[in-house]
């Protein structure tokens, strides 16, 4: 796949994507989102992937929106942003819906839209001395980059008004207690456990992990009748997989199951 600002490397069943402008901070320019994008869908299409790792190259995960392209193209600054954003969001719609887990390794600092990625991603990992703030006000700007989405659902709203508006700086070990990572690493090793996290997801049932993610992120919108309406859709489905079929035989005779994401 030809990317220009994101590394994208396949092992087995788990792709690596590694934002790749270090010397910015692995800040997001057009160039960037559109690259996320399209990595992104074509993960979409691939059924033979079945976890994702995110991680930044350098000193940061990504510090946020490119600010040197914004102050580029000021004269027409609200239809660039519309352009950046229609990248941005399309692949984090893709990411939310597609049935691989998305695991962020979180190194350095995750800012703005760094932030708000991170948060989008199902599960993360990040190193003892990150850093993650939005700074959207800071700038005069609002969040995007589904932040308005996620964070209250994470941390909830007090929290995620305090990050916005006062534009307060967690520690990884804050985020951790905020719920905002589920696990705090040496920084060294950052990558090491969201792989090792990617490939434990990899050997599951993939299927399954794709039904439970639309469950988690449909639930809050949904009535109680009509979220155990779709619990009852999901787990009827589930059972019509070959998954579903080899871990039950599996479980009766007291054998390990082998899922094969089918």
């Amino acid at each position: 796949m030809n990317l220009e600002t994101i590394e994208y490397e396949r092992i087995d069943a788990v792709v690596k994507l590694t934002l790749n402008r270090p010397k910015a901070m692995n800040s997001m320019n057009k160039q960037l989102m559109s690259d996320l994008f399209d990595a992104i869908a074509a993960i979409d299409e691939d059924s033979g992937v079945r976890a994702v790792v995110i991680t930044g190259a350098g000193r940061a995960f990504c510090g946020g929106g490119d600010i040197a392209s914004f102050r580029e193209n000021m004269d027409e600054i609200s239809k660039f942003l519309k352009g950046l954003t229609t990248f941005l969001h399309g692949a984090i719609s893709r990411m939310a819906r597609m049935n691989a887990p998305v695991i962020a390794a979180v190194n350095g600092v995750a800012a703005g839209a760094g932030l708000s990625l991170a948060a989008a991603t199902d599960l993360a990992v990040a190193g003892e001395s990150t850093k993650f703030t939005l700074a959207y006000t800071g700038i005069g700007a609002t969040p995007d980059g589904s932040s308005t989405f996620f964070l209250p659902r994470i941390i909830g709203v007090r929290r995620t008004m305090e990050m916005t508006l006062l534009n307060r700086t967690l520690t990884a070990a804050e985020a951790l207690d905020w719920g905002l990572v589920n696990k705090v690493v040496s920084d060294d090793k950052v990558v090491d456990e969201a792989m090792a996290l990617a490939q434990r997801l990899a050997a599951g049932p993939t299927l399954a992990h794709g039904r439970v993610k639309k469950l988690l992120y449909t639930s809050l919108d949904n009535s109680l009748e009509t979220q155990m309406e779709e619990e009852t859709q999901a787990i009827a489905a589930s059972a019509r997989t070959r998954d579903f079929e080899v871990a039950t035989a599996a479980f009766l005779a007291k054998e390990r199951v082998t899922f094969e994401g089918k």
